[in-house]
């Protein structure tokens, strides 16, 4: 069994050390204690802002190659240690060793990404309507930004929201998932290992007050956050009663449809990875299958048979197909919206039965739901498991109106060999990203990320679209 590790905060370029009242349970096992971790809250938030605040002005004015050079450093590092953190990373979160592993590379890249984006922030130089005039603009950093990350992506969510925010010159305060605070911890670690200045980037461990704490702060310029709808709306309002940049990430209802002319082992490959794989755990996961009449038994009938023959298991067993739930919460969670859908007339094909295995943990059967119509709660509200629903049609029509009617709006996918239906998916669907004959799960980390209606608000994430909330654009006059 692997030693139990001791969690602290990092404020002002080192660890402070506080007493750790919580403990961490691996899901796989909840035997093992993971990690013990601190509770902060206003304080340490109060400290971390002040370091922040101080280390602002050398970062921002510090060459954008001494911002690379740290960031592709740590990047290197964490590329190095991938299986050491993956592995942490999946005793602590659920995902599968591989999984583990890949987000945790997926991280490295992102932190070399953005080493490259440092040296290539650029402006424009534009021509006056006056004579003699010249007009430029360029970007510079805005100041202190609160990021508060969720526990479903560890490494990648804070590498992604903090690589950006440092390449361009800010400085941060994060706040660690509740259930992921050890993979946050290694991630902060290894940015002031690359040589990362003390206060640059801070990390505060803690529950719901961390975060309030983040919003409500008045030398906090801006706050990107990842979470549900609900603590996603009071994060808004906190920061506009403020006039904070904001930038929200709060989840979605992904639909994939299925059209009679879909090549069938492409749409069961393409619905078992984005239903079930990392536990269903992904706001990108497809949780409503919508399928036309033509193919919609043979469909159902493959994809249950595959979906049976996944193993559910402990995180770190090579051959475990699909981990436990992170937490006891998010397991039931899973299992009372299935018993919400047969309660509302849907059937369960396959799933939805309570494991018990080897190992005590917080395992979900995958589930597969037929017979459900489209205002059901199962096809209208997030459930985050390794649960999805299946809706028959008639036509295309039909599939994307259906598609398009709930209130999120992050991805969608269609799979068909009609170029003329993929093409008006693309244009008409109502989300932020949209795939063809791919998994809605599953997107590039150099490319925009975001959606429409309720899932997002605020810039896009990832790729130079990050550049938009990161940094503010200031116009110059001069005249010869």
């Amino acid at each position: 069994m692997a030693d139990i590790l001791a969690l602290s905060h990092w404020i002002d370029g080192r660890k402070v050390e506080a007493e750790r009242p919580a403990e961490g349970l691996n899901p796989s096992d909840t035997r093992e204690i993971v990690a013990r971790t601190p509770d902060g809250g206003v304080a340490e938030v109060e400290a971390a802002v002040d370091a922040a605040r101080r280390a602002f002005p050398a970062w921002a004015e510090a060459s954008p190659e001494v911002r690379s050079d740290v960031l592709d450093r740590a990047g290197t590092f964490l590329m190095e240690r991938r299986e050491t953190i993956g592995r942490l990373l999946s005793r602590e979160e659920g995902k599968t060793l591989a999984e583990g592993i890949g987000e945790t590379a997926r991280a490295a890249r992102i932190l070399k990404y953005f080493a490259g984006e440092a040296l290539r922030l650029h402006g424009q130089t534009l021509a006056s309507v006056r004579q003699g005039v010249e007009v430029q603009t360029w970007r510079q950093p805005v100041g202190v930004f609160g990021l508060i990350t969720p526990w479903n992506f560890p490494i990648a969510i804070p590498a992604w929201k903090a690589a950006p925010a440092l390449a361009f010159g800010n400085t941060v305060v994060m706040k660690a998932a509740g259930p992921t605070p050890a993979t946050a911890e290694a991630l902060v670690a290894i940015l002031h290992e690359a040589g990362l200045p003390k206060g640059v980037l801070n990390l505060v461990i803690g529950r719901g007050g961390v975060g309030q704490a983040i919003v409500d702060h008045a030398e906090v310029d801006g706050i990107s956050f990842t979470g549900s709808q609900g603590v996603g709306a009071g994060v808004a309002m906190g920061a506009a009663k403020r006039q904070a940049r904001v930038q929200l990430e709060m989840g979605g209802k992904n639909p994939l449809i299925v059209l009679d002319d879909a090549d069938l082992e492409r749409a069961v490959a393409v619905a078992l990875d984005g239903c079930f794989y990392a536990t269903g755990q992904r706001c990108t996961a497809s949780s409503r299958l919508i399928v036309q009449d033509g193919i919609h038994d043979r469909f159902v009938a493959v994809l249950t048979e595959r979906l049976a023959a996944l193993k559910v298991g402990h995180a770190l067993d090579p051959a475990t197909n699909i981990g436990p739930a992170v937490s006891e919460a998010q397991m039931e969670t899973s299992y009372r919206y299935i018993d919400i859908a047969t309660g509302e007339g849907g059937r369960v094909a396959q799933g939805g039965r309570r494991l018990t295995l080897e190992t005590p943990g917080w395992y979900v059967d995958p589930t597969l739901i037929v017979d459900t119509v489209p205002d059901m709660r199962i096809n209208t509200e997030e459930v985050f498991g390794p649960v999805a629903s299946v809706i028959r049609v008639s036509d295309y029509e039909q599939a994307l109106e259906i598609a398009n009617g709930v209130e999120f709006g992050l991805s969608a996918g269609i799979v068909t060999t009609s170029l003329k239906h993929a093409r008006d998916f693309q244009r008409r669907a109502r989300a932020g990203m949209v795939m063809v004959n791919l998994p809605t799960a599953g997107v590039d980390y150099h490319v925009p990320f975001g959606g429409t209606k309720k899932s997002s608000y605020g810039p896009r994430e990832q790729g130079f679209a990050a550049a938009d909330f990161f940094t503010q654009t200031k116009t110059g006059y001069s005249f010869s």
